[in-house]
């Protein structure tokens, strides 16, 4: 893994966001205020899910909650992107790094089987009714798994 990390190192994106004052910080605030947005838009939906406004329709708020999250991918992807870029040897070396790369794969897993499972009945659960407790374990596994990526991300400032 050391190769491919080291010769990123030594591109010029990467000097450049580490030689700058500016950059770095920049990209790394574009990429928190994306954080927030998704996930704070994927906590609303989960909390729906928990139990919360029930007189919200869950196709509903999900619909709405979507596109927020979707657009905000478009940010902290390439900004995550570049912060990598500044340091990709101590990152790929870092477990933390690892564990925090593992939880945003498995909360992105774990989204998609919702999706493609117990979101398919959403029509006889939608308002007023408990989320079926296959939705309420997706809501739980999906803010565990956020919670520790952005533990993790937090803790790689000190790691």
């Amino acid at each position: 893994m050391d190769g491919w990390t080291t010769a990123l190192s030594n591109t010029s994106l990467s000097r450049g966001l580490r030689a700058s004052a500016w950059l770095y910080p920049s990209i790394e605030t574009a990429h928190i205020l994306g954080f927030v947005v998704l996930v704070g838009s994927i906590v609303m939906f989960d909390v729906r899910l928990l139990g919360a406004s029930r007189h919200l329709a869950v196709s509903a708020l999900g619909g709405h909650l979507r596109k927020w999250s979707l657009a905000s991918v478009a940010l902290v992807v390439p900004t995550g992107a570049m912060l990598f870029a500044a340091h990709p040897v101590e990152l790929a070396n870092n477990p933390v790094f690892a564990v925090k790369l593992l939880a945003i794969a498995l909360a992105a897993v774990n989204a998609l089987l919702f999706q493609l499972g117990v979101q398919r009945s959403v029509a006889t659960w939608d308002r007023g009714v408990a989320a079926p407790r296959r939705a309420r374990l997706h809501a739980v596994a999906s803010l565990g798994l956020w919670t520790t990526t952005i533990t993790c991300g937090r803790l790689l400032g000190y790691t």
